[in-house]
């Protein structure tokens, strides 16, 4: 899977969100509880995984997300940008400003060892709850 390389290398603290919905209007943010923050390695290691997300063809399930990660910079002010991931249709959907649009959906094998280990952090970042 392809990230916003500047904004990865400028990414200081990720949040982890249960995603509840989809956002309200167009670019707005994925509702839902944040239950956890990442910082220092626990960062780099989360998006090398992430980049590391082996592709996959599209699957149709309405996209129905369950996770996502917020990035933010030094300044945790501004959201860097955003990952939504549907591990039923494999499709992962990314927004922000520093998101090219030709990164903004993406599809991802949710079968995958690197895929099942990212299901696993964020399942254990939320104490166990899937």
């Amino acid at each position: 899977m392809q990230l916003p390389v500047p904004a990865v290398a400028g990414t200081a603290l990720i949040e982890v969100v249960r995603i509840s919905g989809l956002p309200g209007r167009r670019g707005g943010p994925y509702p839902g509880e944040v239950v956890a923050h990442w910082a220092g390695d626990e960062v780099g290691g989360v998006l090398a995984l992430v980049g590391a997300l082996p592709g996959s063809v599209r699957h149709r399930c309405g996209f129905s997300p369950g996770w996502g990660i917020r990035a933010y910079g030094d300044d945790l002010d501004l959201v860097l940008f955003e990952v939504a991931f549907c591990f039923s249709c494999d499709e992962v959907r990314m927004q922000g400003d520093a998101v090219p649009a030709a990164l903004s959906t993406q599809f991802f094998n949710a079968g995958a060892e690197e895929a099942r280990a990212l299901l696993e952090r964020f399942r254990g970042a939320a104490g166990g709850r899937t």
